[in-house]
């Protein structure tokens, strides 16, 4: 069976993996959509303000 050292270890590594798995989920669940559609947004406004000034100065 497990000494007390190997037990320690054994949790650390299983607090470890957990930590590492629910860290995963949470930036492919939350932060990345919300940093790659953050992003498209901004540049699709700056394409349209582009626009604006272009009509704008040849008008």
């Amino acid at each position: 069976m497990f000494e007390f050292d190997q037990y320690l270890g054994f949790l650390a590594f299983l607090t470890i993996l957990t930590i590492g798995f629910w860290l995963m989920i949470f930036l492919l669940t939350f932060v990345i959509p919300y940093w790659v559609f953050g992003s498209a947004i901004e540049r699709f406004k700056e394409i349209k303000e582009e626009k604006k000034a272009k009509r704008a100065g040849t008008a």
